[in-house]
């Protein structure tokens, strides 16, 4: 069996008195793909952000390639093979797409010259965004935002992508390609967290699903049992007439 390339292992997290985060684990393998879903406020986005670094755990560990990474921040953790995106694209919009890359490239995966500019356009090639290089990242279209999100998790050269609803938002018409990026990206070895609400795309690229209710693992499996466990139709689906099934095409 492939070792664990990321382990989370009971993770916790508090606000204050509010607690968001309670004996989160998982562990997920080079080219394996975990999607998180859940209702709002479950503590999705805030468990990515304890695995990236940008929030300390209250409790657990983090482990990356089996060195404890529970005490680091987000840019060693970012330099040791950990990229993200975020749910609302967060471009320098004043440079081209280009340059978003290679800012990563030269701070994210500390490259220098022209192994950060070759790192930066295959960054785009991959994300399908080589024909906008020198465009203004401003001037992009959704759709375009959020392949630059990627391209620029991607120019770190990670090992294990984060990913943050980077389908919300994109018409039924776009989701496809990016799914199909993402399919890449897992065929090539790199391990992907998917938080998402557009189930379908989802379901077409993670090979396990975990269901996140006010903090904790509610379910974690096989995709389609999992959106189909009564517990995960009641809290994130919605209330279904007993007997019926998740309609997988739909977003959540």
């Amino acid at each position: 069996m492939t070792a664990p390339l990321l382990e989370v292992t009971g993770v916790g997290k508090r606000f204050g008195s509010l607690t968001v985060l309670h004996d989160v684990s998982f562990a997920l393998a080079p080219g394996e793909a975990l999607g998180i879903v859940g209702p709002n406020g479950a503590g999705k986005s805030t468990l990515l952000n304890v695995v990236a670094g940008t929030l300390p755990p209250d409790g657990g560990r983090v482990v990356l390639d089996g060195q404890d990474v529970t005490g680091t921040g987000a840019a060693a953790r970012c330099r040791g093979g950990i990229g993200r995106s975020y749910q609302v694209p967060r471009p320098f919009s004043g440079m081209t797409v280009f340059e978003n890359t290679l800012v990563a490239a030269s701070f994210g995966a500390g490259l220098r010259s022209r192994a950060a500019a070759d790192a930066a356009f295959a960054a785009l090639v991959t994300a399908g965004l080589d024909h906008h290089a020198d465009t203004p990242a401003g001037s992009l279209r959704l759709l375009d935002r959020k392949r630059l999100e990627l391209a620029r998790a991607l120019a770190t050269d990670p090992r294990v992508v984060l990913l943050d609803e980077i389908a919300g938002g994109l018409t039924e018409a776009e989701v496809p390609a990016l799914v199909e990026t993402i399919q890449q990206l897992v065929r090539e070895g790199v391990a992907v967290v998917w938080i998402e609400h557009v189930v379908h795309a989802l379901v077409a690229v993670v090979t396990r699903l975990m269901c996140l209710t006010y903090g904790e693992v509610l379910a974690v499996g096989e995709p389609r049992a999992v959106l189909a466990d009564p517990r995960v139709v009641e809290v994130y689906l919605g209330s279904t007439i007993a007997g019926d099934e998740p309609e997988l095409g739909e977003t959540a």
